[in-house]
């Protein structure tokens, strides 16, 4: 914030977040903090490079990685962006198209950072931004990982100085000569023809000029680069392969109907989106396809109010980006705040602060362990997809949009408005509803594919089994011939209700047409080609996997490793908790526990129409990983699912507890008796305020072992929101996620006088109410300061209470061992 750093509190800073588990930091110089003006350090000074260089070479001693947005705030922009290479867009003036400023700034800029917004249309325009990193940045010995560019937030741009000659160039004729088509928004034939070709033109002008410019900019000076590419007026699959990283969102919450997962009620879901794996999906697909090794996200960033994101809140979003084919993850919304600052230190406007002085910073180690065991066995495997399903954007560039500028901005927070009404967008549903896995294809990137005896070959090695074209009106004849040039090399292609009739574009449209049905009708007369009217039926007839438990409610992505078929399976509904699920691979099956860190072997047995079956046990909010190596399975005796594994509730633990306040602000050190557990706040009106840390206490007997299990699960109920737990003085472990379970191994537990604590730190979100009452003046922030998850001036004050400890009710349960 406002660059206002020094190498001493870096760090610090750096060491606590070591300490933790991260594995890197990603700089990003936005807006200052009120009252630290003499401390700015302007962006790209002779100190700024020297607080970069320092940074780097404390990372790389820590091991952490040191990733740099190359700009500031977003989108890029800046002093050194002039009227000639900064944003424009398109009027009408006297019959004529001409060309205006947007004036958009950039926007949260940091100190040294301001100015216009760079026309990312221009190739001119980019080579001339970055001259201004290639005189400061460059000349540092020690450098980034990664350069970055944030989500495409340019808005009102449509246009740049050399358009016109550029679409003459692209398109085969003068937009000008079709102006009435162009302006004219009736939905004619000529009127979608014309906007197909500008939108054609916009993409490939933004694709040529700035994408491909910035990520070759970067990999001649040895930078990775991760490119958020959503938001984009263009073909997300393409942007995204342009990068060594591609990155994607997850912004807001999903609202996964995991029993007990609190979705913070002031989120307003019309304004703001929901997380969908369909948009993440085009990130993750341009990995697979081109072999990159890691696909990134932004994540959480604006999943509840500030002080409120609880650690039960962040993992269900986590195994929902490693479903959709993420393994990289970044937190975002993390300010540099000095150590000697006052609670809660500097605050960006996102609302989930990882930073130390967060009120799950103890217990944020064990989120991190667990993202590591996922993201290790994620990051060595290789994606194992059968369908590419094609993306037919010119179709999406037929119909008109309300965004600024009138443009196509494919964004990942409202899918519902772009992705899902589109046959591919409600094909793509019902294909991952069903237990299918697949990747997106674009018009460019089927020209890299090639056909071997395994299948469908990527040129990152991933092999696919059959290319599936969405329900399309319109298809350029360039993708028609590629699909032809793989299907007589003995692809398997399923056209979806019928072939295309039309191409894109105004130039000879009626010539071109006639055309692509000609190479259609060809095309229809292979073995290998079919059109059908139930694209499900003629998959089940087919070699396709499909994982058929995905229909209960398992969000999954299936990998492989060397010979070992691996899955991620993450139950993210309400509907599974247990039973035999039919894999579509056969072998030797073992369960591995990110969370916990064992492994186990599955029971299998013989199931319906001759598939081995495995058992598997895992209730909302929970995930695994199963992988499968081959071999021959030792089935499992004739058990049926009602007794194999069920688990069975043993005892319910009396009403009666002691509870003790530990640390925790306000301070304060009383204690109490409940005849039943219920929430803190209830206690007293100090309570009401308190944020820390409380323990539990009971006594209990517990009956004799009714089976050779060697171990209980521990169940807490409702539990808000992190819980340390002692059996007899030893500890069993610390229960931050749903649920709220822990294995308590047999040989703990005595007939009778059995003592158990239970140490529970709720959100900082209470005390708040009372800090932001009696210190207002920690907002003290240029730019947004700071706002509610309702984009709203900040005001804790007016906060109800929320439930803090241990609600209940606790549970002792038996799992009958297989």
């Amino acid at each position: 914030m406002g660059s206002a750093a020094n190498e001493k509190d870096i760090t610090y800073q750096l060491e606590q977040f070591a300490q933790a588990g991260l594995g890197g930091v990603h700089i990003i110089p936005i807006y200052g903090v009120k009252g630290y003006e003499k401390q700015f350090i302007p962006f790209l000074s002779d100190r700024w490079l020297a607080m970069l260089a320092h940074t780097v070479r404390a990372g790389r001693r820590l091991g952490m990685g040191v990733d740099l947005t190359l700009g500031t705030g977003w989108p890029f922009g800046g002093p050194n962006v002039t009227s000639e290479i900064a944003a424009k867009r398109w009027k009408v003036d006297n019959g004529k198209l001409v060309t205006e400023l947007t004036k958009q700034q950039v926007k949260r800029a940091a100190p040294g950072g301001e100015g216009l917004v760079l026309d990312y249309f221009s190739k001119r325009a980019m080579d001339q931004y970055v001259k201004r990193f290639d005189s400061t940045l460059i000349t540092l010995a020690d450098g980034p990982r990664a350069v970055y560019n944030d989500s495409y937030e340019v808005f009102g741009a449509n246009w740049s100085a050399n358009f016109l000659d550029e679409f003459n160039k692209r398109r085969g004729y003068d937009l000008t000569t079709q102006l009435s088509a162009f302006l004219d928004t009736t939905q004619s034939k000529a009127s979608i023809l014309v906007h197909q070709d500008y939108h054609q033109t916009l993409a490939e002008l933004l694709h040529d000029g700035f994408t491909t410019t910035w990520t070759g900019w970067a990999r001649n000076h040895k930078f990775l680069s991760r490119n958020q590419a959503h938001g984009s007026p263009g073909n997300l699959i393409d942007l995204y392969a342009e990068a060594d990283i591609p990155e994607t969102e997850s912004f807001g919450s999903s609202q996964f109907p995991i029993p007990g997962l609190r979705v913070d009620p002031d989120y307003e879901v019309d304004r703001f989106g929901m997380p969908n794996t369909l948009a993440m999906k085009f990130a993750s697909s341009a990995a697979h396809v081109l072999g990159k090794p890691l696909v990134s996200s932004e994540t959480t960033t604006w999943l509840a109010n500030h002080f409120q994101v609880a650690l039960s809140q962040i993992k269900p979003q986590v195994d929902e980006l490693f479903t959709a084919g993420i393994n990289h993850i970044f937190y975002h919304g993390t300010p540099y705040s000095p150590p000697a600052e006052p609670w809660p230190g500097w605050v960006f406007y996102a609302s989930t602060n990882y930073g130390p002085s967060s009120h799950f910073w103890p217990h944020l180690p064990l989120l991190n362990r667990y993202i590591e065991r996922c993201q290790t066995r994620l990051q060595a495997s290789k994606p194992d997809n059968d369908l590419l399903v094609y993306f037919p954007i010119h179709d999406l560039w037929a119909t008109r949009t309300r965004s600024a500028g009138g443009i196509h901005q494919l964004e990942v927070h409202h899918v519902e408005q772009w992705l899902l009404p589109q046959p591919f967008g409600k094909l793509c549903e019902q294909l991952q509803q069903r237990g299918y896995s697949f990747d997106y294809v674009s018009d460019d990137l089927l020209r890299k594919l090639s056909v071997t005896k395994g299948g469908i070959l990527s040129p990152g090695g991933a092999v696919f089994q059959c290319i599936l074209i969405p329900h399309a009106t319109y298809l350029p004849e360039q993708t028609l011939q590629q699909l032809d040039r793989l299907a007589r090399q003995g692809a398997r292609i399923i056209f979806d209700g019928a072939m295309p009739q039309q191409v894109p574009g105004f130039h000879k449209h009626d010539e071109r047409s006639a055309n692509l049905v000609r190479i259609g009708k060809a095309l229809q007369q292979l073995k290998s080609v079919q059109v059908s009217n139930d694209v499900f039926t003629t998959l089940r007839q087919s070699t396709t996997r499909v994982e058929s438990w995905a229909e209960q409610g398992l969000a999954f992505i299936r990998k492989r490793r060397g010979d070992t078929t691996q899955y991620f399976i993450a139950n993210l509904a309400n509907k599974f908790r247990q039973g035999w699920i039919p894999l579509s691979v056969l072998g030797l099956a073992s369960r591995y526990d990110a969370l916990t860190d064992q492994t186990t072997t599955l029971p299998i047995r013989n199931g319906k129409d001759g598939k081995n079956e495995v058992w598997l046990a895992l209730e909302p909010g929970q995930s695994c990983f199963i992988s499968v190596m081959p071999g021959a399975p030792a089935i499992t005796s004739g058990r049926s699912p009602q007794t194999t594994g069920k688990s069975t509730e043993l005892l319910r633990l009396p009403n009666s507890w002691t509870i003790q306040f530990l640390s925790g602000r306000p301070d304060l050190r009383t204690s109490a008796t409940l005849p039943k557990l219920t929430s803190w706040t209830s206690l007293s009106d100090s309570a009401r305020y308190f944020w820390g840390t409380a323990r539990y206490s009971t006594t209990f007997d517990f009956p004799a072992s009714q089976s050779a299990t060697t171990s209980y699960v521990l169940d807490l109920g409702d539990v808000r929101e992190v819980a340390e737990v002692r059996v007899n003085g030893q500890s069993v472990g610390t229960a931050w996620c749903l649920p709220y379970r822990l294995s308590i191994p047999a040989r703990l537990l005595k007939a009778t006088g059995n003592q158990l604590e239970i140490d529970v730190t709720n959100v900082s979100a209470n005390y708040m109410r009372l800090y932001d009452r009696q210190n207002p003046g920690w907002k003290k922030f240029y730019d947004i300061n700071i706002v509610d998850i309702r984009y709203k001036p900040y005001d804790a004050s007016r906060w109800e209470a929320r439930p803090s400890g241990l609600l209940g009710p606790v549970t002792f349960w038996s799992l009958i061992d297989p």
